[in-house]
C-alpha cells in the first residue's frame, strides 16, 4: 500500500487509511498535504507517474506547490493540456437527469454553507496557505467511491471562494476514473448538458530542473510548451498522456441550467 501511495495514479479518486489519519488540512504544512483534488491514488488506472514528477510533493517547497495551483487557475490558457468531452445532441431524458443531479448536489452541499461543518465531517482543504481563486475541500472517501459508482449526493470536492477569513460555497466537483469512456460518463451526467474535462500531455521536468515549473514560460508542466512524447523525451522529461481523472464542476446554487453547468466558468476555475 505504501508503494502505491508513492505513485500518482489518474485524477480524481484517492483515499485510504493513510489520508484518514492525516492532521486537518487547515493546520497541515505543504509537505503533508494529500494529492491534488482529482488525483487517483486508489490503486486503479495506475499510470506509473511518481509524486516526484509533479511540481509539488513531499520534497517540494511552498513555491512549487503554489505553482501547481496557479498552473490550473485558468484552463483557457492550458490549450493542449486540457481535454473536454464533446457536447452531444440532447436525448429526451437528459434535461431531467441533469436536473436531478443538480438538485442532489444542492441538497448535499447546503449543509456545508458553513465551511466548518465540512471540516468537521472529514473534508480537507487543499493547500489553504496558497492563495487560490477557488479552494477544493475534498472528501477522499467519496473520491474512492467515485472510482466504482456515481453518487450525486457524494461530491468528491466542495468548491469555495475565500472572503477574508471566511469561505463561500459556490459549487461541487464530481470525479470519474480516467478509464471511463464518454458513454460511461454520459451515464453519470448527460453529455448534452455537462462537459467533463481531464488534464493531458503533461511533461514532468527531469531531476534538478523542477524549479522551471515556476518560469513565466515553462517547458514543463500543465502550462508548458511541451505537449508531445517526442518533445518531452528530447528535453529529458517524463511524459504522461493523462495525469488526473475526469472531473466536472457543478454550480447548483445558480438559477438556470446554463449557469449551473457553465463550461466557461469551469474553464476559469482552478482544479
Amino acid at each position: 500500500m505504501r508503494n502505491r501511495i508513492g505513485i500518482l495514479i489518474s485524477l480524481f479518486l484517492l483515499a485510504s487509511a493513510v489520508w484518514g489519519q492525516q492532521q486537518p488540512a487547515s493546520s497541515a504544512s505543504p509537505s503533508t498535504q494529500p494529492s491534488m483534488p482529482g488525483m487517483d491514488m486508489s490503486g486503479h488506472d495506475m499510470s506509473g507517474m511518481q509524486m516526484k514528477d509533479m511540481p509539488m510533493g513531499p520534497e517540494k517547497d511552498s513555491d512549487a506547490s503554489a505553482h501547481a495551483m496557479h498552473s490550473m487557475e485558468g484552463h483557457m490558457d492550458m490549450g493542449p493540456h486540457m481535454k473536454m468531452t464533446a457536447l452531444r445532441p440532447a436525448k429526451p431524458s437528459d434535461a431531467a437527469r441533469a436536473k436531478e443531479v443538480a438538485e442532489a448536489a444542492r441538497k448535499a452541499s447546503e449543509k456545508y454553507l458553513d465551511y466548518h461543518v465540512a471540516l468537521n465531517e472529514g473534508y480537507k482543504i487543499f493547500h489553504p496557505e496558497v492563495p487560490q481563486k477557488m479552494y477544493h475541500f475534498t472528501n477522499y472517501g467519496y473520491a474512492m467511491e467515485a472510482a466504482f459508482r456515481f453518487n450525486p449526493e457524494h461530491p468528491t470536492s466542495l468548491l469555495y471562494e475565500k472572503h477574508g477569513d471566511d469561505y463561500k460555497l459556490i459549487g461541487v466537483m464530481y470525479t470519474a476514473p480516467k478509464r471511463l469512456g464518454e458513454d460511461e460518463l454520459d451515464e453519470r451526467i448527460p453529455l448534452s448538458v455537462a462537459r467533463w474535462h481531464e488534464h493531458v500531455n503533461f511533461c514532468a521536468a527531469p531531476a534538478g530542473r523542477k524549479g522551471e515549473y515556476l518560469n513565466p514560460h515553462p517547458q514543463f508542466g500543465l502550462r508548458g510548451s511541451i505537449t508531445t512524447q517526442e518533445a518531452c523525451d528530447a528535453a529529458g522529461g517524463t511524459f504522461h498522456p493523462v495525469i488526473f481523472n475526469w472531473m466536472v464542476h457543478v454550480y447548483p446554487f445558480e438559477k438556470d441550467q446554463a449557469s449551473i453547468w457553465s463550461v466557461d466558468r469551469q474553464h476559469g476555475d482552478a482544479d
